[in-house]
């Protein structure tokens, strides 16, 4: 933190002597004493126009918990809500009312999937105007870019503004780099709210330096944070059988809703089938027989490879969403999916996990390839999500239907597959409930090392009071450097300029934040026979592009390949 701020101050005194005019353009922002009237008036008017619906009274109650538990003391606080409970605007909710409170200086919501980060950072502009709300992930890295509106490039500089929307990815490595850049930032956390959105999937191997931050964070430097989620993981302290300490966790967390069971119940939209024994597998010709029977279906698969697979014997006219796709293509098919739900077309999609965190859809019949239990409870909540479904004029449940997929899921996603079969196999109760996720996270967790990496060994001071920050940094990756490459794709005019300024002028740092819409990733050895049949080509050093018309398909699959397994290591991260 000290070193955080003599880095700020430095950088802020050199600009100031030296760019007055880009100094003064820094700060300007409403208080967030403002901001709270802003939001309390909107979210009258949001109330007032909402159907009143059972699911919506639900959404208030939710609302009016959180502000009540905002006059609480700073500290670490868990909001334990079912999907579409309304958490995101629930929580900044609580955020301003704390903020106000405790006289906090800014709110940091964090995110775990650039794919939603633009979704959740436009609900809160339409709140609070762009001006107050900052976005900084990879996408609009300070230092990736040129021609980007100024006085947003210097709030990501040091987050010295209102509300910041980052990644989990930025914040933790933030936390634990050792860069003036990063490290820049760090002390204007200090005497902050963040909001750690969808916690279940922090990295269970990092899970030890994690907690061992927020905890450091809530004790010394006045930071509340809120742990939201719909499946709230194991986060109290870790003990191994002669009661040794694995994992020093959070336990003196508050929650903020007064009885989750109670709400889970009354949010109960959907009933859950699970396979009769879970040895049994679902080919994929089988399973698309008896999806026909649905008008609308979801189908959430584990792999790329499973959804091309499925989707291949599946009618004309269903969708398919995946990481093969690029984040502009994916967007535009999301876009219609809910454009045609919401009209009340029939609708089957065939999906990676990539829809279950952020994207709002809502349809009568889910179909889950066996997961983790959190990953089914999140396919879930695309399940009959506004408790609107009726047959005969009578309100009915949704229906989940969980299946053993030809190819078991090997990795993390593995680990927590045989986690939850473990559990379900001799449960006879609701597979939903919120009690049996700490079981679930208990027994995943125990499967893995929750410090990997010996992180917080290497933080801790030796005899000497010496630190290794640069190694814990350097170790300290969320998302670990990979076997692969990024590849830009041919999906509209847009990206066909931008690809030819990329070929003729190079890698400038603005045209690569604009490309970041049209990329695919693929593993070096599914690179490799692309170039050598010329259908993927090197524009740059380290820098590929699409070269032949008909590698990529704008209208269904995306980049067409994948004819081999897909390493497991990082499939989570580009489902």
């Amino acid at each position: 933190m000290l070193f955080s701020c003599l880095v700020d101050a430095d950088f802020l005194d050199t600009e100031s002597f030296m760019d007055e005019k880009k100094s003064q353009q820094r700060g300007n922002y409403h208080s967030l004493k403002d901001l709270q009237l802003i939001f309390n008036t909107k979210m009258q008017q949001l109330i007032k126009k909402a159907p009143k619906t059972t699911v919506n009274k639900i959404r208030q109650d939710i609302l009016s918990q959180c502000r009540d538990k905002a006059k609480n003391d700073t500290g670490i606080f868990s909001l334990t809500v079912p999907t579409g409970g309304g958490k995101t605007l629930a929580s900044m909710a609580f955020a301003l009312d704390h903020a106000i409170e405790h006289g906090k200086n800014r709110i940091i919501y964090v995110i775990p999937y650039t794919s939603i980060i633009e979704q959740t950072a436009n609900v809160f502009k339409d709140f609070f105007g762009e001006k107050n709300v900052i976005e900084h992930h990879s996408n609009v890295d300070p230092d990736s870019v040129e021609k980007e509106d100024s006085h947003s490039r210097l709030a990501t500089e040091n987050w010295d503004a209102p509300i910041i929307v980052t990644t989990t990815v930025q914040y933790f490595e933030s936390l634990h780099a050792a860069r003036t850049s990063r490290c820049r930032k760090l002390h204007n956390i200090a005497n902050s709210i963040v909001i750690l959105d969808e916690t279940q999937l922090l990295p269970p191997t990092l899970l030890a330096p994690i907690l061992r931050v927020i905890r450091l964070l809530s004790k010394h430097y006045n930071v509340t944070h809120i742990l939201s989620t719909a499946t709230q993981p194991a986060l109290k302290t870790q003990y191994d059988p002669f009661d040794r300490v694995i994992c020093k966790g959070l336990d003196d967390a508050t929650e903020i809703i007064n009885n989750p069971n109670s709400l889970y119940q009354q949010l109960e939209r959907v009933s859950l089938e699970l396979p009769s024994d879970f040895q049994t597998t679902t080919d994929w010709q089988t399973l698309a027989k008896e999806l026909k029977q649905y008008d609308s279906v979801l189908v959430i698969v584990n792999r790329r490879s499973d959804a091309r697979e499925l989707h291949a014997l599946m009618p004309k006219g269903t969708y398919h969403l995946s990481a093969l796709m690029c984040a502009q293509h994916r967007s535009h098919v999301i876009d219609k999916i809910k454009k045609e739900l919401k009209q009340g077309l029939p609708v089957k999609v065939i999906s990676t996990q990539l829809v279950e965190a952020g994207v709002d859809m809502d349809f009568p019949v889910v179909y889950r390839a066996m997961a983790g239990l959190d990953s089914i409870a999140q396919a879930a909540g695309r399940c009959n999500r506004e408790g609107k479904l009726k047959k005969a004029g009578k309100y009915i449940k949704g229906k989940v239907i969980v299946f053993n997929p030809p190819k078991p899921s090997i990795g993390l996603l593995g680990k927590a597959a045989q986690s939850a079969i473990s559990l379900l196999s001799n449960y006879s109760g609701n597979p939903l409930e919120p009690k049996l996720f700490t079981d679930f996270f208990e027994h995943f967790y125990s499967k893995t090392d929750p410090d990997e990496k010996g992180i917080n060994k290497l933080l801790t001071p030796n005899e000497k009071l010496e630190c290794q920050f640069r190694t814990a940094a350097q170790k300290f990756q969320m998302i670990e450097e990979q076997d692969t490459k990024t590849i830009f794709v041919l999906y509209d005019k847009q990206s066909a300029d931008y690809l030819d300024q990329l070929e003729r002028n190079g890698p400038k740092r603005w045209l690569m934040r604009k490309l970041q819409r049209y990329t695919v990733t693929l593993y070096c050895y599914q690179l490799k026979p692309l170039l050598n049949t010329g259908d993927i080509k090197e524009v740059w050093e380290g820098f590929y592009s699409q070269n032949s018309s008909t590698l990529y398909d704008t209208k269904i699959i995306g980049l067409g390949l994948l004819t081999v397994a897909e390493s497991p290591s990082i499939e989570s991260f580009i489902c």
